[in-house]
């Protein structure tokens, strides 16, 4: 039958080596101007230090990790608010910071969907430790706050360390393994993570 997934970014499962946990979330500043950035997505630094949305596919991003939700001073309300999508520009104070939280553990695993079908299981398995693009990587949902990222199966690779996603197993999950269709709970590390640049800064501008 077909997988019950749908797009949902990326969702921390644990860090390398470790028990189910996650590795916490660090805070950052998002610019006031920034586009919106959803939960689940994978975000980098600008030159100006704060946290800005990739490109749709990640091709060669060295993101900082993924976004978790935000605070900030609504320009409406005055009220502080508590969200897990930043809306963009326009939504608050700018007398106040803007803060987002990230997962931003170098070592941190997450699970995300395949936007499309494998064939097979074996096929599955071969594509552990192969790289790749995403899908939709800079959308999501104004009605959830979730991303709608996936895993872009086309555009496996075993060589290409710049594309974003480095695949290292995935997820035994009963609703979701039909391996002939999409939705497939994948397991995935960030490649060239910013935080392990030399100089981030240049990495990701």
């Amino acid at each position: 039958m077909a997988n019950t997934n749908v797009a949902f970014g990326l969702k921390p499962i644990n860090t390398a080596g470790s028990t189910p946990a996650t590795g916490g979330v660090n805070a950052y500043p998002i610019g006031s101007s920034a586009a919106a950035i959803f939960q689940g997505t994978p975000v980098k630094c600008d030159n100006g230090g704060s946290i800005v949305v990739g490109s749709a596919t990640g091709d060669t991003v060295a993101y900082v990790g993924v976004f978790q939700g935000c605070e900030y001073v609504s320009a409406t309300t005055g009220k502080k608010v508590f969200s897990n999508t930043w809306p963009g520009s326009g939504s608050a104070d700018t007398n106040f910071d803007i803060t987002g939280f990230v997962y931003d553990n170098p070592l941190q695993r997450f699970i995300i969907a395949t936007d499309a079908t494998f064939t097979d299981e074996a096929t599955a398995k071969a594509s552990i430790f192969e790289n790749t693009q995403l899908d939709s990587g800079a959308s999501g949902s104004t009605t959830t706050g979730i991303s709608s990222a996936k895993m872009d199966v086309a555009t496996l690779d075993s060589s290409n360390a710049s594309l974003p996603l480095k695949i290292v197993g995935i997820l035994d999950d009963v609703d979701n393994e039909d391996f002939a269709a999409a939705g497939i709970p994948m397991i995935v590390m960030i490649n060239n993570h910013a935080l392990l640049q030399a100089d981030s800064e240049a990495a990701s501008s």
